[in-house]
């Protein structure tokens, strides 16, 4: 007979991605939001600028007929990790995630690079989202800009039972991008140790933004998730989502619906669309 606390853990775990996103195989659009006050990309133009280029691209992304969205700060490059993101980062951006969940009907996220961990939860919570995509769940590695970094499982699930937010669901990377992990954790530890700890959903992606992660590698990975759902998590495109959505449950997209496919213009509702029909055709 299972124990009444494990039934409880078990019933917090999604059953499929449409538990989030109301569709078993969703698009997820990101929201990149312009550098934040204190990233050396700031200039002091002003909160209500960031807000209003994260306000058009995430009205892009709906017209473009995305199924949810993930507002981030790609741009606070080079990036901190884990407890040394600072506060007037994590502020800014709950601001930015609030104003978009005002104006959007769509299931959204939160991803705070790299791997904010609780301060990634307070964002959620701050500006009502529904999930969190987080860079590093579980295991250990190094990141681009040299920081090293530890799976923030244990803290992250204990405060969001305390914040009483268990119906933020946790989309978590395997392998993640912009990072190598220790040695000994390969791909297949990676998802074992992160279903473990009760991860809603995994994410595949490649080396760097925009770069796809091989087909053979989210094959491998959708094996070893089990009952967890697989997500890409970089690189898709128009030409190549078809091939992704045969094997994966869903796709997060970015750098290939910008206008022009670079990572730093205003999203291309044109794009969004053609990515959408490509990836629905594939379906």
């Amino acid at each position: 007979m299972t124990p009444a606390w494990k039934t409880r853990l078990d019933a917090l775990q999604i059953s499929s991605l449409a538990d989030i996103f109301r569709t078993p195989k969703p698009i997820i659009g990101m929201v990149h939001c312009w550098p934040l006050p204190g990233a050396p990309g700031y200039t002091g133009y002003g909160m209500q600028t960031i807000i209003d280029h994260a306000k058009a691209d995430a009205e892009a992304l709906i017209a473009g007929g995305c199924d949810g969205l993930i507002v981030e700060n790609m741009w606070d490059i080079p990036f901190r990790a884990g407890a040394h993101i600072p506060p007037e980062s994590i502020a800014s951006h709950a601001v930015v995630a609030a104003a978009i969940r005002s104006v959007s009907p769509l299931p959204m996220g939160i991803n705070l690079v790299h791997n904010g961990g609780v301060a990634l939860l307070a964002i959620a919570i701050a500006a009502q989202a529904d999930f969190i995509r987080v860079c590093m769940f579980t295991g250990a590695g190094v990141w681009d800009a040299g920081s090293f970094d530890e799976g923030c499982a244990a803290d992250l699930m204990r405060r969001r039972k305390e914040l009483h937010a268990e119906h933020i669901k946790i989309l978590a990377d395997v392998d993640k991008k912009h990072s190598v992990r220790f040695p000994g954790i390969d791909l297949a530890t990676h998802i074992e140790w992160t279903r473990f700890f009760g991860a809603d959903a995994l994410i595949v992606s490649g080396r760097m933004t925009g770069d796809a992660p091989d087909v053979a590698k989210v094959r491998e990975a959708k094996q070893l998730a089990g009952d967890r759902p697989v997500i890409i998590g970089s690189g898709a495109d128009e030409h190549n989502i078809a091939a992704f959505m045969a094997v994966a449950d869903g796709v997060i997209v970015g750098s290939s619906i910008k206008q022009g496919g670079a990572i730093a213009d205003p999203v291309d509702v044109e794009r969004v669309t053609r990515f959408v029909a490509a990836a629905r055709g594939a379906l």
